[in-house]
């Protein structure tokens, strides 16, 4: 466990140990992180969620009973249930989202991953996400699970996070590097 504490930290970190370990001991290590899958699904597609888990005006009792009905109406493991359930009660609903991204970072840990964030203007295909897994697990030597996400300010290009290692080859960052030389020359 502590190699396992190193990849995340904070509040976050230790509530998502606490699950990952409980996961881990139940057999249960994919179900929850499909169960956090379509938590975090949810509370990207509802601000009212969003608003709940955020907001202190809402009382720990209130928080719990909402988050109950949600995961009983998302259909989520008892496992998942309960720990929103304490993670209302002890007040830290507001970390839910980085609890989520600790629990995928300690699972891909666990499974010898390497997780690389990739960002792109427009809906990268599934041939593309095959081409650029296959060159960065040869970068990576090792298998590499991408993190897709889009972005249309970046308006073409990529931005690939792996580790500690970031490339920026969108069109916005040139841009922005080119209006940084012009601003030298004048």
């Amino acid at each position: 466990m502590a190699q396992e504490t190193t990849l995340v930290s904070g509040i976050a970190g230790r509530y998502a140990t606490a699950l990952f370990d409980l996961a881990r001991d139940a057999g249960q290590l994919d179900a929850v992180a499909k169960d956090l899958d379509t938590l975090s699904a949810l509370l990207a597609e509802s601000a009212d969620l969003v608003r709940l888990v955020r907001s202190p005006v809402f009382g720990r009792d209130e928080q719990a009973k909402a988050m109950s009905a949600v995961a009983e109406r998302a259909g989520l493991g008892d496992l998942v249930r309960r720990f929103l359930g304490v993670t209302a009660q002890n007040r830290r609903l507001f970390a839910l989202s980085d609890i989520i991204s600790a629990y995928k970072k300690l699972l891909s840990h666990h499974r010898g991953e390497a997780v690389a964030e990739v960002i792109s203007a427009v809906p990268l295909t599934d041939a593309q996400l095959q081409q650029l897994k296959s060159s960065l697990s040869s970068e990576a030597a090792g298998n590499v699970v991408i993190n897709a996400k889009v972005d249309p300010d970046l308006i073409g290009g990529l931005v690939v996070k792996l580790g500690s290692r970031m490339i920026d080859a969108s069109i916005r960052n040139k841009l922005n590097n080119l209006k940084s030389a012009m601003k030298g020359v004048a």
